[in-house]
């Protein structure tokens, strides 16, 4: 017996499938319309858009100075460096230096560390094969050392500020090596070691 408002399981069901066809294939054209409006926006996209600012062209400012470089183009100590000179660089290599007590060792009471911070010298051992004492022209300047020999040259910007007027340089003929100790600037030394 059948009513009019009753259906039958199977009715249910094929009507169940025939709707859930059409509603995936809705969803899937929605998604897919989706999809493409929003992967076109990005996080980038939330809120106002960002203001441009006003490109002016470096050829446009007028300066009034006559230099042909700026201060911040200039690379610091690049005028110690000589490229049309072809004499090799030495092997060289740069050991900072600490004055260390039983005080230091023993109880820690300087507040010294191994860094670099509370060293107050710097020793460059210079190879020079074949060279004398008396060939030998060294120039410091607080940031660069300049060393020239007849078969050599090093140009070298030191790692740390040094006191360029003190300074000692020793040459060792027996190994052929040219050692010199600067003595660095620490303008905070009595701040930090106290």
């Amino acid at each position: 017996m059948e009513c009019l408002g009753v259906s039958s399981g199977q009715d249910l069901q094929a009507l169940s499938a025939l709707l859930s066809s059409q509603l995936e294939e809705e969803e899937d054209e929605d998604c897919y319309q989706n999809a493409t409006g929003c992967a076109q926006l990005g996080p980038g996209h939330i809120g106002p858009p960002p203001k441009k600012a006003k490109e002016v062209s470096s050829a446009y400012i007028k300066t009034t100075s006559k230099d042909i470089w700026s201060e911040e183009e200039v690379v610091e100590g690049s005028q110690y460096d000589d490229l049309a000179d072809p004499r090799p660089q030495p092997e060289y290599e740069i050991i900072l230096k600490q004055n260390v007590g039983t005080q230091d060792l023993f109880l820690g009471l300087s507040r010294k560390d191994p860094s670099s911070m509370c060293c107050e010298a710097m020793l460059v051992k210079i190879k020079l094969p074949g060279t004398k004492a008396t060939d030998v022209f060294l120039d410091t300047k607080e940031k660069f050392l300049d060393l020239r020999t007849p078969k050599y040259k090093l140009g070298l910007h030191l790692p740390h500020p040094i006191q360029s007027q003190e300074g000692k340089a020793q040459f060792f003929s027996d190994r052929q090596e040219l050692e010199v100790t600067l003595l660095m600037k620490r303008p905070m030394d009595l701040i930090n070691m106290q």
